[in-house]
């Protein structure tokens, strides 16, 4: 009877316990009190709303587990598990805009930190968490799921590359790192793939004429790298990612505050990848090995009056070959087995301090120093490069007139081993150019819904002379939720074929310039339209469409066509001409289904006697897309990426040539989990290159002539030109040049991130 009797008492009790009621209230924000907020308990079916100061209420809950819900027009929706106990007052529940990069501040189209939705210059923000969704160890690789923006592989075999937008090759896109052009010329071709991406608060792209602004190499577009902020970095971080082609990456940073005033982070990244693989059976390597190490550190210093001043620094060394499968070091540069080996070393400095006087006066300035030991085969390139920059700019208000005034200084000091640093008489004589400039920016709000910027840039290059690069744009907002832009300008490039392009060091083509090279010049227009899209279910819709075009004069191409042991370097007797559209759309559902995608049609040739070709290895259409999920209720997010490129025309070696003369339309897919269920702590993994696409399928070789990589089997003619024997019937010599995809197949990858706040 005792038991009876406490049995009923306990069940009584719990009864009572879950019985009682709670109350439940928070505090709602963005980046201010979020007013109208719709709060939900979801099991229980109650709502309630914020009031103007972001506060909600919701009481009379009984005990139990619940997932509150919280909402409002134009952000995604916040998702938080609740074991209710007690009365519970949440701390600050924060929503994020769906269309957080429109209101992004950016500084790379004006040189002057704006809100990018105010900028007469169209700006695409890439932000960390962007680049996450597809985890790569440098920003060469990342930027592969970028729109219009595409990584090319220039060799099979050391796998350097550039960075093409819009369909113009990697020497027309300037690559800066906070503003500053410290990633050039020969860094361009070796230097992008030692950024990595744990330095990165985000990526900037213009597309489009930048030379009034930025100098005569930003021809094309620009691409702008915005280290982490000392402030806002964490205390420590660390993320480590291994793939199953073993290949190991490794970042490492940590903040540290010496006083209330001065602060510096420090960044370490190490990637490691020492299988040689050969599956397409050629006798070569089908990925470079590499070991390469890079340390940043970035300096910030609090001035009176908020004035800024930053210091940062990176030093790079990176060790890199590809070749034949038995080949090691041993045989540098010797021709008992081919290799081509790499060593690179790098340091860096950039600096921006504000003068301490009333007005906005600005002094940047750089130093790079890149020196390179390589063996390509046989051949020697051994090369070293010093870039000293520095530029004053003033930041001036005058009524209605947006002022940028500046001054720059730029020395390039260049020297190698090869016919581009000798004199006549075949004395070395390294290359020394000043550029000096000046330039004026002028935003004028015309209207309440009008601007126009005007711009003019003069240079003076030592060894060329006087260079005018002027730039107007106008944008009109036309409501809240549409922006027309329109982008005029010119752009001058001098050209340095051993810096800019690998194909003139190896395999076993002659390389020849035909006269004396003239600077290109060219002639940029751009049309961007930019619409944003507010659904009734609380999903947001960014439109963001362009069209460009761009006209060179003196263009200057590599001729690999008339005769296949040659590439002829000359300017174009005719013109060039880029031209083509490219949409982006972002959607983000209230949900919390984020979907990004891209389209770039694009034409890019060159007309000469009135015949018109397609430039090489150049596609005419590509696409992008992220679509990325979180499950709450998993703590699992799930990231599916991918790219898809048209065919492109290839290089081949003669008309005998087997392999076909363009390139299939192919695709690299990824997809990822990411599961955030610890405390501090990711863990990350996936699989690569889904379709498991290569670049071998299809095509009877890649690597032309691999079984004789120096040639001594070819027979020539008395003119110089290939015989076509029993061993050799395709009439070919050894090239590696062939190439438009990576040669690496499906695989997996696993990584784990740890942060501490």
């Amino acid at each position: 009877m005792q038991k009876i009797i406490l049995l009923f008492l306990f069940i009584f009790i719990f009864h009572q316990a879950q019985a009682q009621q709670f109350k439940v209230q928070g505090l709602v924000t963005t980046n201010e009190p979020a007013q109208k907020a719709t709060v939900s308990l979801l099991e229980l079916k109650r709502t309630t709303i914020t009031d103007s100061a972001g506060k909600f209420t919701l009481d009379k809950v009984k005990a139990g587990i619940y997932y509150l819900k919280v909402s409002m027009l134009g952000y995604r929706s916040l998702t938080v598990k609740l074991d209710l106990k007690k009365d519970t007052t949440l701390a600050q529940l924060k929503l994020e805009s769906l269309d957080e990069n429109l209101n992004e501040v950016v500084v790379t189209g004006t040189q002057k930190e704006v809100n990018r939705l105010e900028s007469p210059v169209p700006v695409e923000i890439y932000t960390a968490k962007f680049f996450k969704k597809n985890p790569t160890p440098s920003i060469f690789d990342a930027l592969q799921n970028v729109n219009g923006v595409r990584p090319q592989l220039n060799c099979n075999i050391c796998n350097t590359g550039d960075i093409h937008i819009n369909g113009l090759e990697g020497p027309y896109t300037m690559v800066l790192i906070d503003g500053m052009p410290i990633v050039s010329s020969l860094s361009t071709v070796y230097g992008l793939s030692g950024i990595p991406n744990a330095l990165v608060e985000r990526i900037e792209v213009v597309k489009g004429p930048a030379s009034s602004l930025y100098g005569s190499e930003a021809v094309g577009g620009l691409i702008n790298i915005i280290t982490k902020k000392v402030q806002n970095a964490a205390l420590f971080s660390a993320d480590a990612m291994a793939t199953g082609y073993g290949e190991y990456n490794a970042d490492l940073g940590f903040k540290l505050n010496l006083n209330k005033k001065v602060s510096f982070l420090t960044g370490l990244n190490y990637f490691k990848f020492g299988n040689r693989v050969d599956h397409n059976h050629d006798g070569f390597t089908d990925v470079t090995l590499q070991d390469r190490i890079s340390i940043f550190q970035k300096w910030n210093i609090d001035c009176k009056k908020n004035r800024l001043f930053s210091l940062a620094g990176r030093y790079l060394y990176e060790d890199r070959w590809g070749g034949e499968m038995n080949w090691n070091k041993s045989f540098r540069g010797g021709d008992q087995r081919y290799g081509e080996s790499i060593y690179t070393r790098r340091f860096e400095l950039i600096g921006n301090y504000q003068l301490p006087i009333e007005e906005k006066i600005f002094l940047a300035f750089s130093l790079t120093d890149h020196d390179q030991d390589s063996r390509y085969g046989t051949t020697s390139y051994i090369a070293q490069q010093k870039i000293a920059f520095g530029q004053l700019t003033w930041d001036k208000k005058i009524g209605i007139n947006d002022l940028l005034i500046g001054t720059a200084l730029r020395y390039t000091y260049y020297d190698d081993n090869t016919p581009a640093t000798a004199s006549k008489d075949l004395v070395n004589s390294p290359e020394k150019i000043f550029l000096p400039g000046i330039f004026i920016q002028d935003e004028i709000k015309v209207a309440k819904t009008h601007s126009i910027l005007a711009g003019l840039r003069y240079d003076y290059n030592s060894v060329h002379g006087n260079i005018f690069t002027p730039r107007l744009a106008y944008k009109w907002s036309v409501n809240e939720k549409n922006i027309i832009r329109l982008n005029a300008g010119t752009g001058f490039r001098v050209v340095n074929i051993f810096t800019e392009d690998h194909a003139a060091l190896t395999g076993a083509r002659e390389v020849v310039i035909s006269n004396e090279l003239k600077p290109e010049r060219t002639y940029n227009v751009n049309l961007n339209f930019l619409k944003k899209i507010y659904l009734k279910n609380g999903s947001f819709v960014g439109l963001d469409l362009s069209a460009f075009y761009t006209y060179f004069n003196n263009r200057i191409i590599g001729d690999f066509d008339t005769n296949p042991n040659e590439i002829r370097y000359d300017n174009l007797d005719g013109h060039a001409v880029s031209k083509g559209l490219t949409a982006n759309v972002d959607v983000a559902f209230s949900s919390g289904l984020k979907i990004t995608a891209g389209l770039t049609y694009q034409d890019v040739g060159f007309v000469e006697k009135g015949i018109k070709q397609q430039q090489i290895l150049t596609e005419k259409f590509s696409g992008t897309w992220a679509i990325s999920y979180k499950i709450n209720q998993l703590n699992l997010g799930i990231d599916y990426t991918g790219n898809v490129y048209s065919p492109m025309r290839l290089p081949l070696l003669g008309d005998l040539d087997p392999r076909r003369p363009y390139s299939p339309t192919w695709s690299i897919q990824n997809i990822q989990l990411v599961y955030d269920g610890f405390k501090n702590i990711e863990i990350y993994g996936g699989v690569k290159n889904l379709l498991n696409f290569t670049p071998n399928k299809g095509t009877p070789f890649i690597i032309a002539r691999a079984n004789d990589p120096f040639d001594k089997n070819v027979k020539f003619n008395a003119g110089g030109q290939v015989i076509p024997t029993a061993d050799n019937p395709y009439g070919l010599t050894f090239d590696p040049s062939y190439v438009y995809a990576p040669n690496q197949g499906i695989r997996g990858f696993l990584g784990v991130r740890l942060t501490i706040k």
